[in-house]
C-alpha cells in the first residue's frame, strides 16, 4: 500500500510540475495571467485526450488479442462468445477512464466549476461504463446456456432483460443523484411520491415480468415448441421467449409477434405433447348417404368374403348369427327379423382392421372406427388413431393415403359419400 501511495504521489507531483511549466512558459512569453491559464488549461486537456486514446487503443488491441488467440487454443466456445459480446473492448475503456479522472484535477485546476462538472460526467460514465461490461457479460452468458440442452428451451433472456432494466434503472438514479448532489438513498425515497406514474409507464414491462416467470414455472412453452394462438394468427415453432414479447416463425416462415403476458391471459394451444408422444393424432370422418345403409344378404355377405382382411370376421359373425336366429326361431322370410349384419357396420370393422394393418399407424396407441350421431349431411364415420411419423408433411400423406383408400373401397360395400345437390342448371 505505501509502495503504490508513493507512485500515486510521484506522478500528481510529475502532472503538476508539467501545470506549473506549461503556464509559466506561457506567462513569460507575454499572454495575461488569465489567458494564460485559459490556453494552460486547453493544452493539458489535448494532452491528456491524447494520452487517454493511445493508452485506449493499445490496451483494447492488448486484450482483444489475448482473448482471440486463448479462445483459438481453448476448447470451449465461452471465451468466443466473449469475443464476440464486445467484453474485452468494454473492460479495455476501465484503464483510460482511470486515467482520466486521476488528472482531470491538475487539467482544471484552476476552473473548479468545469473540474467539477467533469468529474462527475465521467463518473457518470463510469456507470454506464460498468452497466456495458455487465451486459456484454450477460449476454456472453446467455449465448452459453443456449448451447447447453438443458437450458435451450429456457426463457433465459426474458430474465437478463429484467435484471438489465432494474440495473439500468438503478444506473439512471445514481447518475441523477450524482449530477444533482442528492444522496442516492434520499433520491430513492423520494422516488416513492412518483411510483403511480413509474407503474403505469412500466406496465406492460411488469406484466411482461410476471408472465414470463409464470410461464417458466409452469413450464407452458419453450423455446421450439409448436404453438397455435388462433387470436394473433400464429401457428408454429417458438423461436425466441423476451421480456415483453414471444416470436413464432409461422410455417410460412412469417414471424408473429406475441405478448408474453398473452400466455397467461389467453387460451393458445401448445403441440408438445403431441412432439414428445408415441404418434400424431389422426381424427377425420367420412360423410356416409344414409339411404345406402342395408342389411346384408346371404348373397352379399358371399360377395364381401373375397375382401381378405374381413372373411374371417364374416365368417365368425355369420356362424353366430345363424346360431342365434335359429336357437330363437327367428323367421327370416323377412331381413329385418333377429339379428343381421350391415354394409355399414361391416364397412367399418374393414377400417378397424384395415387401420392395424396399415404400417403407418401405431399399433400401441388408440385405434377406433366410429359411427357418429347422424346429421343433415349424413351418417359420419370417424377415424380415431395415431400416425407413427408425427412429421408434418408425412403426417398428411399417410392420412390421404388412408382416405384415398377408403373412399375408393366405399362402392364394395353399397355405400356413397353425401354431396350436398348442385342447384345449378344448365341453361339451354
Amino acid at each position: 500500500m505505501i509502495q503504490v501511495e508513493n507512485i500515486d504521489e510521484t506522478i500528481s507531483d510529475n502532472a503538476s510540475s508539467i501545470k506549473h511549466w506549461v503556464l509559466n512558459k506561457l506567462i513569460e512569453s507575454g499572454i495575461s495571467e488569465q489567458t494564460a491559464e485559459y490556453l494552460n488549461m486547453l493544452i493539458l486537456l489535448i494532452g491528456l485526450l491524447i494520452v487517454i486514446v493511445i493508452v485506449d487503443l493499445i490496451i483494447r488491441k492488448l486484450l482483444i488479442g489475448a482473448f482471440s488467440q486463448f479462445a483459438e487454443r481453448t476448447k470451449t466456445n465461452f471465451d468466443d462468445l466473449l469475443v464476440a459480446n464486445k467484453v474485452p473492448r468494454n473492460v479495455a475503456h476501465i484503464i483510460p477512464l482511470l486515467i482520466a479522472i486521476e488528472f482531470v484535477p491538475d487539467v482544471f485546476s484552476d476552473f473548479y466549476n468545469f473540474e467539477n462538472i467533469i468529474e462527475k460526467g465521467l463518473i457518470v460514465f463510469a456507470i454506464v461504463l460498468t452497466l456495458w461490461v455487465v451486459r456484454s457479460l450477460l449476454n456472453t452468458l446467455k449465448d452459453y446456456l443456449k448451447t447447453l440442452p438443458r437450458f435451450k428451451d429456457k426463457p433465459i433472456s426474458s430474465y437478463i432483460q429484467v435484471f438489465m432494466i432494474f440495473a439500468w434503472l438503478a444506473g439512471f438514479m445514481s447518475a441523477i443523484a450524482i449530477i444533482t448532489g442528492i444522496p442516492f438513498w434520499t433520491f430513492v425515497t423520494g422516488l416513492g411520491t412518483i411510483s403511480a406514474v413509474i407503474i403505469l409507464v412500466f406496465k406492460d414491462t411488469i406484466m411482461g415480468f410476471v408472465a414470463s416467470i409464470q410461464v417458466s414455472i409452469n413450464d407452458m412453452v419453450r423455446i421450439g415448441d409448436w404453438i397455435t394462438f388462433e387470436k394473433y394468427g400464429a401457428d408454429g415453432d417458438v423461436t425466441e421467449i423476451s421480456l415483453a414479447t414471444v416470436k413464432v416463425q409461422n410455417f410460412d416462415k412469417t414471424i408473429t409477434t406475441i405478448p408474453t403476458y398473452a400466455l397467461i391471459s389467453d387460451s393458445f394451444k401448445n403441440w408438445r405433447g403431441m412432439t414428445n408422444s408415441n404418434g400424431r393424432r389422426i381424427k377425420r370422418a367420412l360423410y356416409l348417404k344414409q339411404e345406402g345403409v342395408k342389411f346384408l344378404t346371404a348373397s352379399d355377405i358371399d360377395k364381401l368374403r373375397g375382401i381378405k382382411l374381413i372373411k374371417p370376421y364374416l365368417d365368425s359373425a355369420e356362424a353366430k348369427i345363424s346360431a342365434y336366429n335359429t336357437s330363437n326361431n327367428i323367421d327370416k322370410s323377412l331381413l329385418l327379423n333377429g339379428r343381421n349384419l350391415t354394409n355399414l357396420g361391416v364397412f367399418r370393422k374393414y377400417i378397424d382392421m384395415y387401420l392395424k394393418n396399415n404400417s403407418a399407424i401405431n399399433k400401441d396407441m388408440m385405434i377406433m372406427a366410429r359411427q357418429l350421431a347422424p346429421t343433415t349431411q349424413g351418417i359420419p364415420l370417424e377415424i380415431y388413431a395415431f400416425s407413427s411419423d408425427k412429421r408434418w408433411e408425412n403426417y398428411e400423406y399417410i392420412i390421404s393415403d388412408i382416405f384415398d383408400h377408403l373412399i375408393a373401397a366405399l362402392p364394395y360395400f353399397d355405400l356413397e359419400i353425401f354431396e350436398l345437390p348442385s342447384t345449378i342448371k344448365l341453361q339451354n
